[in-house]
């Protein structure tokens, strides 16, 4: 036989879910192997007409406690755990009788289903913590040298393909195999941890509040999907992981259709872009540098609101990273293509598009499928510290027109209610202290990372390309000092959205009426650090 492979003679099958089970199992009885295996399993591949020996005939013992307990067995372990190449294991599975197993095939009760279920019960939920199939497949696992372990209906084809063209089961495969299974069972025993960690104990009752949103005890699970170029500078080293367990929409999966690998920083930036162009929707772009918004608008296209965005900065927007929250046809990929941008995230890119931006070689773009804008990002925003991790919900408050407090003598005008919910969209996405003037489809200056509140307001004055007259602006977090409001009132500001709560708020409405501003209350802060 080639060297590394081993041929499958005995294999022990056990699941829960039996989805291509039967095919499994009469690949391997047509390639001589022996099928053992447990209750229902066994029932399902008996009613396809296949031979195979329950368990209890191999261990003696029939199953007990309700079935929790049928694998548990050394004639079973010792059979998946003894080295082939052992002298010392070699004799005492003869000594015990105990033929070897060369392949297991386990996948595990439903936990995570059945947690998912309302109303959740917990005595049900904990009959769903599956004990001999992790048990099975960690001892497989670890003897992956001489045992292939399968725990997905995916894997059963592409086995079956290498025992026909191979008659056997090639050691690489079977790494390949083993890694799978044992970041299956760390999933597995984490979504079990987190969910028992929810569970109190009062007097002699339990209850458990399920789900939580920071549960006492959090497992994450990340897979390294790409090594960096480096991370924020060429001394650091970086890497991306994707968490296994999102469901949202998901920049981790982003497909690249072409440009140079992607950088630490390109990834940061993209998805700020993205996120903010999640805000809206109406067609809409932006454009990032050093993970703040240099310009934002919407449009009747996406070649509109691009253009939009870039007139508020074209500075800043040299060497920017571009979110579009609709397919990149030819004209926007003609406006894209006539400056250096680093990167662009959008849906989707038309034949044309690609033609057009082709040439750019170092021009990162990302495609997220439409079908997946659909689905929201998951709900946490995570962020590392020394020793800790930091988890919050992200910001997604959006308060209603309803819900605003008119503060000052003069109410918003239908125009200025429209800019500023604009601009209370964009706000969020800029670092503190945060202040963006817009009209009501884009940016006209924005000031971002400030110590002090009123240079952020001269900061934006200062960064603005055009005009700032009859614009608005909002504000992420309150003024603590009449002097900002004074800034932005000079530059040609007729209203003003900001959270309020500061001990001068008296001060600075009155600031507002002596100027003639419109200032509403949103009780909302929005730092972003």
């Amino acid at each position: 036989m080639e060297k590394g492979l081993i041929r499958i003679r005995r294999a022990l099958l056990t699941v829960s879910d039996k989805t291509g089970l039967a095919e499994l199992a009469r690949g391997l009885r047509e390639h001589g192997a022996e099928l053992i295996s447990t209750g229902k399993t066994a029932e399902h591949l008996r009613n396809a007409g296949l031979t195979v020996t329950d368990v209890a005939e191999v261990t003696g013992l029939s199953e007990m406690l309700g079935g929790r307990v049928k694998t548990l067995h050394p004639a079973i372990h010792g059979a998946i755990l003894a080295r082939r190449s052992d002298p010392e294991h070699e004799r005492q599975l003869t000594e015990h009788r105990i033929s070897p197993i060369d392949l297991v095939a386990v996948n595990l009760y439903p936990f995570e289903a059945t947690i998912a279920e309302r109303p959740l019960d917990l005595s049900r939920a904990l009959e769903q913590i599956d004990i001999g199939g992790p048990a099975l497949i960690r001892s497989a696992a670890k003897n992956f040298e001489h045992v292939a372990i399968l725990t997905d209906p995916r894997q059963y084809l592409e086995v079956l393909h290498e025992i026909r063209q191979r008659a056997g089961v090639s050691l690489k495969t079977r790494l390949g195999l083993a890694q799978e299974a044992l970041r299956l069972t760390s999933h597995y025993e984490g979504a079990v941890a987190s969910y028992l960690s929810a569970v109190t104990c009062t007097e002699a009752s339990l209850q458990t509040d399920w789900p939580q949103p920071f549960p006492p005890f959090l497992a994450l699970e990340l897979e390294r999907i790409a090594l960096l170029r480096y991370g924020e500078n060429p001394h650091q080293q970086g890497a991306l992981y994707r968490e296994q367990r999102s469901t949202g929409l998901s920049l981790a999966t982003a497909r690249q259709l072409q440009g140079k690998a992607l950088s630490y920083t390109n990834l940061l930036d993209l998805d700020t872009a993205l996120q903010l162009v999640l805000e809206f929707t109406r067609p809409a772009a932006c454009i990032v540098k050093h993970n703040n918004p240099c310009g934002a608008a919407i449009g009747e296209s996406v070649v509109d609101a691009y253009g939009r965005a870039y007139r508020t900065d074209p500075l800043s927007a040299y060497g920017g990273v571009v979110g579009l929250n609709r397919p990149v046809d030819e004209a926007a990929a003609t406006e894209i293509a006539s400056t250096f941008v680093e990167a662009v995230i959008a849906p989707h890119y038309t034949e044309a598009a690609r033609e057009i931006l082709r040439p750019r070689k170092n021009l990162r773009l990302m495609q997220i499928p439409a079908k997946e804008w659909q689905i929201p990002p998951d709900p946490w925003d995570m962020r590392r510290i020394s020793g800790g991790l930091l988890l919050q919900e992200r910001d997604r408050a959006d308060p209603d027109k309803d819900a605003l407090r008119r503060v000052t003598r003069r109410e918003p005008t239908p125009a200025e209610w429209e800019a500023l919910a604009f601009a209370s969209k964009v706000v969020k996405h800029v670092k503190s202290n945060a202040i963006v003037f817009s009209t009501a489809t884009a940016t006209v200056g924005i000031g971002a990372g400030q110590m002090s509140r009123v240079d952020a307001c001269r900061l934006a004055v200062m960064k603005a390309q055009s005009s700032l007259k009859d614009t608005v602006v909002a504000s992420d977090a309150f003024f603590p000092f009449r002097d900002g409001i004074d800034v932005v009132a000079e530059a040609g500001a007729t209203a003003i959205i900001q959270p309020g709560g500061s001990v001068r708020d008296g001060e600075i409405i009155q600031a507002a009426d002596e100027h003639g501003l419109a200032m509403v209350f949103t009780g909302i802060r929005h730092f972003r650090h």
